[in-house]
């Protein structure tokens, strides 16, 4: 039997069945086998886009099997040979069929046996005749299943950028996101890092938009760098480097960081304020702090404190005390499906619901933190207009004393071509998109507490 389908298979069950994080379980799947780095590469394939076409699949499937009830563990079998049927063409179909019928044998029993190898190679025979519903039809229907997203979430996309730019969202959604990492500057420059990489085998090349950007290619595993193990770098992705950009923190000042974990962002606050700043990051979960202390240590930085506590507090704990505050606020994460393979069929229209309520606790608890003339940086990493430019227009219509700042000069000019982000930044915030930016969609909002 062969061990990366099996493990691709145990990987797909964790996800649909615990509840796990798919890039969670690709890593402890590729640490815990002597896998070839062909088999790696083939692996976190079958995963991903396993996961990533789920409905996709599922559709397949039913034009194929008329029983009503499958065992789970031989639905993911079907699911996973269907993804290589269908979307690997370099994977011969006799492979795909012969190797779903081995995992049926130990996973399943005889009449398992059968319906796979039966399903399966029906499927392989009229390939060619699998056809989505069309867009003259079921345009809801057809982008759903045809780019593999929920018919809630697309059916909301349509409503507010409309169906083109939907179907060129769901398009980079199913595309390979890139690795990118953010140099830490308080130890290394990003010449000095692509340099150490190259010699290690490492392509690397700088991000368009952040300066300290870097996105690598032909690695095994980040955590055996000898450069991740001396604190040269920490993964994130260029769009998330531009909030601690818009927040902009000076030397010698009070930061707060009210949703940290895991101190990426925070750990980015000390490198722009050169590690001359007090920078307090506070969390609700206390599991979470350590990680956050843990990146901080990696990274050489000791200028942030840990708290375990609620950012609605933070305002009433430190009243008009604070320089500097960043709330990238908890969000659906409608603009990292591209990296977060499960993350689409994990959310429902409550969860959208009653997020912004939540939001606005958040912000409006933790802004009467800030000094007068303190700035506070609002960001999600979604692209749901309800949780972004709406809470923050509640807030500031509710609020006296504050209003939004350009964020213009924040940010890097190649980015601001973009008319609508030009427009938009004057008046304080920016909403980039995955598809345009070809970066994690990411809301960001400056605001800044008027002066006595």
């Amino acid at each position: 039997m062969d061990k990366v389908r099996e493990a691709a298979l145990k990987g797909i069950a964790q996800v649909f069945d615990k509840g796990a994080f798919t890039n969670i379980i690709v890593n402890k799947l590729l640490k815990g086998d002597n896998f070839a780095p062909l088999e790696r590469r083939f692996l976190t394939e079958l995963i991903y886009g396993t996961i990533r076409h789920k409905n996709s699949l599922e559709w397949i499937m039913d034009q194929y099997v008329q029983q009503k009830k499958v065992d789970q563990w031989i639905k993911y079998i079907v699911m996973l040979g269907i993804y290589q049927l269908y979307y690997l063409n370099k994977v011969p179909a006799s492979a795909a069929c012969n190797e779903s019928v081995e995992l049926a044998k130990k996973y399943g029993n005889k009449g398992s046996v059968r319906f796979v190898n039966g399903v399966l190679r029906n499927i392989a025979r009229n390939i060619d005749k699998i056809v989505f519903p069309s867009m003259e039809e079921d345009p809801l229907k057809h982008i759903s299943l045809t780019y593999s997203h929920p018919a809630w979430m697309v059916q909301m996309w349509i409503k507010e950028y409309g169906i083109d730019e939907t179907i060129k969202l769901c398009i980079h959604n199913n595309s390979k996101a890139p690795n990118t990492m953010r140099v830490n500057t308080l130890k290394t420059g990003v010449s000095s890092l692509k340099t150490l990489l190259k010699e290690q085998g490492i392509i690397a090349k700088g991000t368009r938009y952040a300066p300290e950007g870097l996105d690598i290619e032909n690695f095994e595993q980040i955590d055996n760098l000898e450069a991740f193990k001396q604190g040269l770098f920490i993964m994130q992705d260029e769009a998330s480097m531009l909030v601690s950009r818009a927040l902009n923190p000076r030397p010698d000042s009070l930061i707060v960081d009210g949703c940290a974990a895991p101190g990426t962002k925070t750990t980015h606050l000390a490198q722009l304020s050169n590690h001359r700043s007090t920078i307090i990051a506070y969390d609700v979960h206390q599991h979470k702090l350590k990680l956050i202390s843990q990146n901080a240590r990696r990274l050489g930085i000791d200028c942030i404190e840990v708290r375990l506590g609620e950012a609605q507090n933070i305002g009433s704990l430190m009243k008009e005390k604070v320089d500097y505050l960043l709330l990238d606020v908890p969000c659906s994460g409608l603009g990292v499906l591209r990296r977060r393979a499960d993350l689409r069929w994990k959310k429902n229209q409550d969860t959208l619901h009653n997020l912004p309520r939540l939001q606005r606790e958040i912000l409006d608890g933790a802004a009467p933190c800030l000094k007068p003339g303190g700035v506070l940086v609002y960001s999600t990493c979604t692209i749901n207009s309800e949780e972004n430019i709406k809470v923050i227009q509640g807030f500031l219509k509710d609020f006296s004393g504050y209003r939004m700042d350009s964020i213009m000069p924040y940010l890097p000019g190649e980015l601001l071509m973009d008319a609508d982000l030009y427009e938009n930044s004057l008046k304080g915030y920016i909403q980039l998109l995955p598809h345009k930016h070809n970066m994690d969609g990411f809301f960001i909002s400056r605001i800044i507490r008027e002066p006595n």
